[in-house]
């Protein structure tokens, strides 16, 4: 009779945390932060629904395979990426933890007792051995969502440490393919320094030729070495910035930071992408998992709001055990041993009242310097994205002006030759011209290099499901978790 009450008070127990309970904390709702979203971007030139932005690894558009392989490579070898993937395990425990103060903590007691009476010596006298086993039991009703409202900050907590690590991935998938595209570039303009050189050098013979014969003054030789050892002077620079840029990419890649070579770029490297179809302003709020992850900071504080205010209310526990005892091992899981009790209790705060509402008050304040970043995080993507839009407006119309610029040089470098040959001018004007040749075609390679670095800020600006990292499995109360759909998927 009594194991049967004893069971009927476990289930009770544990029923008590299934039931439906007083939620006494906020009911989310998203900020409004008072941002006025247009209907396109400022600076978009071309207008086009939220379906037409961004495809999945959009880097393929630049037909390298090379660069294909180093985005995949970094994805899976990257150590930020394997310390946020840590912290989100890290998170998941917390969550484990939290979570289990929502149902009953069963533990197991043996005890083992001897005692002796009648005198000192252990000879006389009597000696009682008793052996204790039972099972104890401590529950707390959850009746005002306490610890229900704890669990879900923990589990938002861990939302949001992955769209963290989806931020860090987007952040390191730009940043390989900006150091790669910075790596093409130093290649190019080495390669226009040394057409440059070579130039030079020729110039210089044909000069040093003339000053033989009687033909030229002095001055056109010093004045053809001193632009030679100009354009000497720039490649150890250029080529201590492919070491570097090259290094960077190798420790993104995990491995030891390593140079090689430069390759030899053709002047037709340069590949103009196409225009981006950017979509609408407020697809940014649903697609940047920055915002996302500020969001779900705020969910998660708002239910610790909840949890700080159950806390100051009365806390319903439930203690039971039952277990057998008796003073031989023969005799201990006999009727007549069985032990057993239940308690009910409740506890209020009182004179800790003012410490739990000064709780509450500081995690309501922690929430509203949330909704101060989340806003600030909507603003600062709008910035982005609006930014790099008008950057490359501008880069484009700033191009065509150096690819004008370049041909006049080129057209100049000719006709300063002629008349050279001719006699009608000094041979420096030839080497100016030649120097404002080169010197245009290396501004080319910049700017070519400043519109594909922006084109992949662009693209990280806009956020989106294009720099996915290796998805680590997370479960809930029995049950998957998709972060693509948000959804809970029964296994």
């Amino acid at each position: 009779m009594m194991r049967r009450y004893f069971l009927i008070s476990a289930i009770v127990m544990m029923l008590g945390g299934l039931v439906g309970c007083i939620n006494l904390g906020p009911h989310y709702q998203r900020p409004d932060v008072n941002v006025q979203i247009p209907e396109f971007y400022q600076s978009d030139a071309v207008k086009s629904d939220g379906d037409a932005v961004m495809t999945d690894r959009w880097w393929h558009d630049f037909n390298d395979p090379e660069l294909n392989r180093l985005v995949e490579a970094v994805l899976r070898y990257n150590w930020d990426l394997k310390q946020a993937a840590a912290r989100i395990l890290e998170a998941r425990a917390q969550y484990v933890q939290i979570s289990a103060d929502r149902w009953p903590q069963v533990n197991f007691d043996y005890d083992w007792d001897q005692r002796h009476f009648g005198g000192v010596n252990v000879g006389r006298g009597r000696t009682i051995t008793t052996h204790q086993v039972s099972f104890l039991a401590l529950f707390e009703i959850d009746l005002w969502s306490r610890l229900a409202k704890a669990s879900r900050a923990a589990w938002n907590e861990i939302l949001a440490d992955e769209e963290n690590r989806r931020t860090i991935a987007q952040t390191l998938v730009a940043e390989t393919i900006s150091l790669y595209l910075q790596i093409e570039a130093f290649e190019r303009r080495l390669q226009i320094a040394a057409e440059s050189i070579a130039a030079f050098e020729r110039s210089l013979q044909f000069v040093e030729t003339r000053y033989r014969r009687g033909l030229t003054s002095a001055l056109d030789v010093r004045q053809a070495r001193r632009i030679l050892a100009g354009a000497q002077i720039r490649v150890p620079e250029l080529q201590q910035q492919l070491g570097i840029t090259q290094q960077q990419l190798s420790i993104l890649l995990g491995r030891y930071p390593q140079t090689r070579p430069a390759r030899l770029q053709p002047s037709d490297y340069y590949r103009q992408p196409q225009p981006v179809p950017t979509g609408l302003p407020s697809d940014l709020l649903r697609r940047r998992p920055d915002i996302r992850a500020a969001e779900l900071r705020l969910q998660a504080l708002n239910e610790q709001i909840g949890a700080a205010k159950a806390d100051r209310f009365p806390k319903i526990t439930l203690t039971g055990s039952y277990g057998w005892n008796a003073d031989g091992k023969d005799r201990l899981f006999k009727s007549d041993s069985v032990i057993w009790n239940f308690a009910r209790g409740v506890v209020q705060p009182l004179v800790d009242a003012d410490r739990l509402k000064a709780r509450q008050r500081g995690v309501e304040a922690q929430f509203q310097q949330a909704v101060s970043d989340y806003a600030n995080t909507i603003l600062n993507a709008f910035a982005e994205v609006e930014g790099a839009l008008l950057t490359r407006q501008k880069q484009l119309e700033r191009r065509q002006r150096e690819v004008v610029f370049l041909d006049e040089a080129r057209a100049t470098q000719r006709v300063a030759q002629n008349r050279y040959i001719k006699g009608l001018v000094q041979y420096l004007d030839v080497l100016d011209a030649q120097q404002t040749r080169f010197t245009a075609e290396d501004n080319l390679a910049q700017v070519d290099l400043n519109i594909l670095t922006n084109r992949v800020n662009l693209h990280r600006a806009l956020g989106g499901s294009w720099a996915v990292p290796q998805p680590i499995k997370l479960q809930r109360d029995g049950y998957f978790f998709d972060f693509e759909t948000r959804d809970t998927i029964v296994p």
